[in-house]
């Protein structure tokens, strides 16, 4: 391997750092902390992050607050492991999850996988999903398939709500002011985010909550001149498209001692303005006028949620849970020719070119047999999903035609208590698919408590992703291109396995926790666009490729009542293989990652201080730069350079908490794309440089939250 010796370096540096850490405290058993947060995900029952077989990594209210997030793509991008991937023409923000893209892990809110505009539970728009009532999220890494089925092939995302206050009424009004890179007006530039929420305990079993929030982004011009520019020199528009998004919520709880019943509906509506850069003169001869216009368009987003989970136990101690959800999703398109001096508009036409409708329901039992050693778990899930994509498939046919995909599901597991410390997991799902027939996923999972506040757990799962509708059914043939999915596409298959070292370790009011990680990643039958004929040139979905990664992570966390301190750093290693190709290559290409994050409080000013910095190191993958002599695919290795992540942030409360200011930049190194190279290859039509859009710049907010309490 050839591998730079600086990325050892830093890396092992930071992995023995912890080991360090470690020795300061080793003669000596430690307590668990009584506080130690509960996680749900995965969990036969809520239990602590100390005996959950799974791995799971939390982000608490505190860390949603401190970074000012107001959707999950303003929060996620400080995690190892995840890269936020934005698309400035399209307005969304999507995840890569182990070097995997957002079609291999699920998004869930509390549990039930949430639509997205080509998938349940995957594709998600992470712009798109408010944290104004959430309490946590749950990160949960590798395959789930056993758990949540198909799609959770990297891993799930699980955002839970709020299900109380401390007060009887609670009223929270939300404003932020944030820049766009330089760019800041009242309603023309910049971003804007008002929020509105009202909570109330009814009584001693209700709980109930509503919400309304609205976060405009206004655009970045950036060389662009924006909507009334009317010359035809390519300067109209945007380069980040402006878009308006509003989430409204209601939430209702009821609790008695032996369940609890929750309802959730949701309406999200997002707009987004398109403003083409192409102008016509339309010039009038006869008076020598003229009156420009350009060919526009707004997308429309609306989507519909509802959400009822049951959970309880029976006199006999065994618990139920029952999740139903009925979501749909439309997305669309007015397009119309704009006149931009007169502000007209002809040849308006509108059309709905996406739609999904979902019915959700899952079922689970436990705890059927009374015993400390053994425990189990039953349960189905259901999935009943209709829609279609005309943009997916091709301007040519403008099919329509609505597809449908049933999903039904069994599944148990199995846990051992063979100690207070040690225990084991085996679980196993049969899935029938009404396009893709039967699957069997299964999983096994360890975990053992050791001396000296050692924690040791260890997971191999299977899991699979079912092709997306442009992979079946895209359709876009013309005179100069023939690119077609293919309906007898095959699920491809993945298997995850992980070993996960923990320390706790405690010295006076000083806990340390470090953790060491291995990683190991193996997709097959990956789905790919090939060339499946050459003259003519025609182009086809089919499963080709094959994916592998293996990685290794270390996270370490000091923390006292009034600051804390991570430092984390991780490698990885990922092949690609396109089976079918000539010239095609399966080194491992490596890359690393650094994250670290400081929290200070400074409690006689009631001011508390966060900063947040992420290094992505320089990335190699091996791209296709065109064709050879003989009309096979040619491949040469691109380099995207490295580049760095830094936020920070002063979150101060004033009167008793009721108001709380929180200043802060996000982007401080001021990223706005990154350079692609490659080794020119001699390739018909190669091209050798280009560039990733990543962010609009650097940028500050101002974020004001009014608490009333009573």
């Amino acid at each position: 391997m050839n591998l730079n010796k600086n990325i050892i370096l830093i890396f092992f540096l930071i992995t023995f750092s912890s080991i360090a850490f470690s020795q300061a405290e080793q003669e000596a058993d430690i307590e668990v902390n009584n506080l130690e947060e509960f996680v749900i995900t995965g969990q036969y029952n809520p239990q602590s992050i100390r005996k959950s077989v799974n791995s799971v990594i939390v982000i608490n209210r505190e860390q949603i607050e401190n970074q000012a997030a107001n959707n999950l793509a303003d929060l996620l991008n400080y995690n190892l492991n995840l890269t936020v991937i934005p698309n400035a023409q399209s307005g969304k923000s999507t995840i890569s999850f182990f070097g995997l893209d957002a079609q291999y892990f699920n998004v869930l809110i509390d549990n039930i996988p949430l639509v997205s505009d080509n998938g349940l539970g995957n594709n998600i728009d992470l712009t798109q999903i408010n944290l104004d009532d959430i309490a946590r999220i749950e990160i949960v890494e590798g395959a789930m398939g056993v758990e949540y089925g198909a799609n959770a092939v990297s891993g799930v995302i699980n955002i839970i709500t709020k299900t109380s206050i401390d007060n009887a009424w609670r009223i929270q009004a939300i404003l932020q002011e944030e820049t766009v890179s330089d760019e800041y007006a009242w309603f023309d530039e910049g971003r804007h985010i008002q929020g509105l929420n009202i909570s109330h305990n009814i009584n001693e079993n209700w709980f109930g909550r509503v919400g309304v929030n609205r976060n405009q982004f206004a655009g970045f011009y950036n060389a662009q001149l924006g909507e009334n520019h009317y010359q035809n020199d390519g300067l109209r528009g945007y380069d980040w498209l402006p878009k308006t998004q509003i989430n409204s919520n209601v939430f209702l709880n009821y609790k008695k001692k032996s369940f609890s019943l929750s309802y959730k509906s949701e309406y999200f509506n997002e707009v987004i303005n398109y403003y083409d850069a192409a102008v016509r003169a339309n010039i009038d001869t006869e008076t020598q006028t003229s009156n420009p216009s350009a060919t526009d368009k707004i997308f429309t987003t609306n989507r519909f949620l509802n959400n009822l989970n049951l959970n309880g136990h029976f006199t006999s101690g065994a618990n139920y849970g029952l999740s139903l959800s009925y979501q749909q999703q439309a997305r669309d398109l007015n397009e119309f020719n704009y006149y931009i001096l007169t502000q007209d508009r002809t040849n308006e036409s509108d059309e709905t070119y996406q739609s999904s409708h979902v019915f959700f329901a899952k079922g689970l039992v436990s705890n059927l047999v009374k015993s400390d050693v053994f425990n189990f778990q039953l349960g189905f899930e259901s999935r009943l999903m209709k829609g279609f994509d005309t943009e997916a498939s091709g301007d040519v046919t403008q099919l329509d035609k609505e597809q449908k995909q049933n999903n039904t599901a069994v599944f148990g597991s199995s846990e051992f208590s063979l100690s207070e410390k040690f225990s084991i997991r085996s679980g196993i799902r049969y899935e029938y698919n009404s396009l893709f027939h039967s699957k069997l996923i299964s999983s096994f999972s360890t975990r053992y408590l050791m001396k000296h506040g050692f924690e040791l757990r260890g997971n191999i799962g299977t899991s699979y992703r079912t092709p997306s509708f442009s992979e079946l059914y895209y359709y876009f043939v013309d005179s100069n291109h023939d690119v077609q999915g293919n309906e007898n596409l095959n699920p491809e298959n993945g298997v995850s396995a992980a070993i996960n070292l923990k320390k706790r370790s405690w010295i006076n009011d000083v806990s340390l926790i470090n953790t060491f990680k291995i990683t190991y990643l193996d997709v097959n039958d990956k789905i790919d666009l090939a060339v499946v004929n050459t003259s003519p040139l025609q182009y086809q979905y089919i499963n080709i490729d094959a994916y592998k990664l293996w990685g290794i992570t270390s996270e370490n966390k000091i923390k006292t009542n009034n600051w804390s301190f991570n430092l984390g750093a991780t490698l990885q290693g990922v092949s690609r293989i396109a089976n079918n190709e000539v010239n095609s290559n399966n080194d491992f290409l490596y890359s690393y990652q650094i994250n670290t994050s400081a929290n200070y409080f400074i409690k006689q000013w009631n001011t508390g201080v966060t900063l947040l910095l992420k290094h992505n190191g320089e990335q190699k993958d091996y791209v296709g730069s065109g064709t050879d002599d003989d009309g096979n695919s040619v491949f040469e290795k691109a380099t995207t350079n490295a580049y760095s992540w830094l936020d920070a942030s002063i979150k101060k409360s004033f009167f008793n908490n009721k108001i709380q200011a929180t200043l802060g930049g996000r982007n401080l190194l001021d990223v706005t794309d990154v350079r692609v190279s490659g080794s020119s290859s001699g390739a018909v039509h190669a091209g050798t440089n280009s560039s990733l859009l990543l962010g609009y710049g650097r940028s500050y907010y101002l974020k004001l939250l009014y608490n009333l309490n009573f």
